[in-house]
């Protein structure tokens, strides 16, 4: 399940930590009713400007929370302009976070993010459930390596990990994004 919430109905223009604490106090009370495997879609419509305070509050904050207090759920934000782009991405640096971000259906990852956590991430994206050993040989990296990648991934809550099993019926995670 996709559940919306409209950031633009609080203005065009927003600042400071407390208008970040507020709103984020709202989204807590959505997130708490989400399941495993929901995302909580924050749409920037009719934002045109947040300052760096504001989303290191809000945005920050919630990633952390997604990944901490509700593993397996998504938060995802969307219809960012070029000055929220920048601002979030910045406060996401300082804090050592990432989140995905949907940006004409398709989706990438904002913050501090380095090549490699994006390139495992679109694979995972692009497919129905990825294992850490197809992972590996598909981007030909050492199958340690990959589980450090897919580890940091779900650990900062843009992956989701899953108890599978391999095609000889062993006990192996799958990862998934949005599905």
């Amino acid at each position: 399940m996709e559940k919306q919430f409209k950031l633009g109905q609080y203005g065009s223009h927003l600042w400071t930590r407390e208008e970040g604490r507020r709103i984020r106090a709202r989204l807590t009370g959505i997130l708490e009713k989400l399941d495993v495997g929901d995302v909580l879609v924050i749409d920037s419509e009719g934002v045109d400007a947040f300052d760096f305070s504001f989303a290191e509050e809000l945005f920050g904050k919630m990633v952390l929370m997604v990944a901490t207090q509700y593993p397996g759920r998504f938060l995802i934000v969307e219809n960012l302009t070029d000055c929220t782009t920048e601002n979030l991405t910045k406060a996401l640096e300082s804090v050592s976070l990432m989140m995905i971000e949907r940006r004409k259906k398709k989706l990438g990852l904002l913050g501090k993010v380095h090549p490699s956590d994006q390139e495992t991430f679109a694979e995972v994206v692009g497919a129905t459930g990825a294992s850490a050993s197809g992972l590996s040989k598909k981007l030909n990296v050492n199958p340690t390596a990959m589980n450090e990648r897919l580890a940091k991934l779900t650990n900062l809550g843009v992956v989701r990990r899953e108890k599978g099993s391999s095609a000889s019926g062993r006990e192996q995670y799958v990862y998934r994004v949005l599905s």
